[in-house]
């Protein structure tokens, strides 16, 4: 199963108020292992960035004024991520300033590119001589979404089912599953798609690394047998089983490991 983890940065929070996606990182995952593929570009907002903003990502718009626009990129974007499961941090939020990128490029009589077409329909509507001003205003509703190409899984709704009542920010469910983060001063869309791989993973069992074969289990046993365990005179042996509500509560987390990894997770067959 292909999947890619995604994260962007923006020139603020509200998609309302006209604010752009300024970068997009992107990282492969297939069948659960990290390939060594990405995707990540720097973009052109062709508007100012909110001060909050500009202090969580350290992006400035003079930074970013010689870097491609959003229309420009598009095409290249969606091959890449097309027909894969999109693994997102807060999945509304990402989704939603992408939808409105995917909007402004057929207000402008641009079109969103499709699977197959000619690269050309999906040029920049500015390059091309459209108003710049009508390119970057807020389209009243984007025709295409990105969830026409992928499906999306959201690792914050994962994460509160599993965790209720708890803080799942990234960097919180990095100190709760031991993900090293500490080289994150700040919020980089690349960087953050690659933690939050390790996070997912982490969340959904880890199977990325954790295998079992006929081979070391049949070594398991001969080393059983070769060193047999040995109990101290009067020495008892205290099980303490599971209250109904304890594996209830197991229960539904194998349930949610089971829809966040597609039925694959290995506790059920152990």
């Amino acid at each position: 199963m292909r999947q890619i983890v995604l994260d962007t940065e923006t020139t603020g929070l509200e998609v309302e108020l006209h604010h752009r996606v300024i970068e997009i990182g992107c990282v492969e995952l297939f069948n659960r292992r990290l390939t060594g593929r990405s995707f990540h570009r720097y973009l052109n907002p062709e508007r100012d960035i909110d001060e909050g903003a500009q202090q969580v990502h350290g992006l400035s718009r003079e930074q970013l004024s010689k870097e491609p626009r959003f229309a420009q990129i598009h095409s290249e974007f969606l091959e890449f991520v097309r027909d894969a499961e999109l693994i997102i941090h807060n999945a509304p939020f990402d989704i939603a300033f992408l939808n409105a990128e995917f909007g402004r490029i057929e207000a402008t009589g641009g079109a969103v590119a499709a699977a197959g077409a000619d690269p050309a329909a999906g040029a920049d509507p500015v390059a091309a001589g459209a108003d710049p001003v009508a390119a970057s205003a807020e389209p009243a509703a984007a025709r295409a979404k990105i969830t026409d190409f992928c499906k999306v899984l959201d690792t914050l709704a994962l994460a509160r089912q599993m965790h209720p009542g708890q803080r799942n920010s990234l960097d919180a469910l990095c100190k709760r599953y031991s993900v090293d983060n500490s080289h994150r001063e700040y919020h980089g869309a690349l960087l953050d798609a690659r933690i939050l791989a390790e996070v997912y993973l982490a969340m959904t069992g880890g199977q990325a690394t954790f295998t079992l074969s006929a081979e070391s289990d049949t070594a398991r046993s001969r080393a059983r047998h070769a060193a047999p365990l040995r109990f101290a005179a009067g020495m008892r042996i205290v099980v303490v089983k599971a209250t109904e509500e304890e594996m209830a509560a197991h229960e539904h987390v194998l349930a949610l490991l089971d829809k966040a990894s597609h039925g694959s997770t290995v506790w059920r067959r152990l």
